[in-house]
């Protein structure tokens, strides 16, 4: 019983800190927090979920107005209270300072907003605005439930699987071995979700480029900890941001030749 109580206070643990929905229940157990990541994925399906329904709803007008195309955008980004956004601009900052190793993680830590991140936020949401606004919502919803959770699935394995730097909060005692049995569990839950997007979804393509996000994503992270030193906080929102577009783009990639 207190193993089970442990997951749940994780699960809300982690509702609570990634998502701007209020959160059912307020807990919080030191013990439960090395699993509180192991249900992000779980928060993105959450995200996903009420993404897709988005998208379907304003899909019903046909060709999407831009207001429509405008909310789709933005929704990831307020849903999770713009906490990945903000690791996304720090990123932004220190790697396209292209200074030295110390002076990146300094500027990654500081919390003033430089021109880098202004820019690439812009041409951030300009991706995204310009991908729904030839997005086919009403036939490709069901491919936006997937993207968030798979993109989290990146950010969790990267964050117990690598070693962080030195000025994280995932820092102290970290210690891979330890980090095991939440790797088994991502791992498990990871084929499953495969499993399931397969069985379940009208077509292999929306899981296709949920993988595709992932590894995306996983790729961006290995990048973002060579440049920075080790993983961190803003390393998994900067990973996660761009693994959930370039998901995206691969929808919108697939629509064409694939169901329409």
């Amino acid at each position: 019983m207190d193993e089970i109580k442990t997951q749940i206070t994780a699960f809300f643990m982690a509702w609570g800190m990634f998502l701007s929905i209020p959160c059912p229940a307020k807990i919080w157990d030191e013990k439960a927090r090395p699993w509180q990541l192991v249900y992000l994925p779980l928060v993105g399906l959450l995200v996903g979920a009420i993404w897709a329904l988005a998208a379907y709803l304003t899909g019903l007008f046909g060709r999407l107005p831009a207001i429509c195309t405008a909310i789709l955008a933005a929704l990831p980004f307020l849903l999770t209270g713009f906490i990945h956004l903000d690791g996304f601009m720090d990123c932004c900052d220190a790697i396209l300072s292209r200074r030295d190793l110390a002076t990146r993680q300094k500027i990654l830590k500081d919390s003033h907003v430089g021109s880098f991140a202004v820019v690439c936020t812009i041409f951030l949401m300009l991706a995204m605005f310009a991908a729904f606004r030839d997005f086919d919502a009403k036939n490709g919803f069901w491919g936006l439930i997937l993207i968030p959770v798979f993109s989290r699935f990146a950010s969790s394995f990267c964050v117990f699987a690598c070693r962080p730097m030195q000025t994280s909060q995932y820092a102290s005692g970290f210690e891979a071995k330890q980090n095991k049995r939440q790797l088994t569990v991502l791992v498990i839950l990871n084929v499953l979700a495969v499993l399931a997007g397969l069985l379940l979804l009208p077509h292999a393509w929306f899981t296709a480029a949920a993988i595709g996000a992932e590894a995306f994503a996983l790729l961006v992270s290995f990048g973002a900890q060579r440049n920075l030193g080790g993983m961190s906080g803003d390393i998994s929102g900067f990973s996660l941001t761009l693994g959930e577009l370039a998901g995206l783009l691969l929808l919108l990639a697939g629509q064409g030749a694939l169901w329409n």
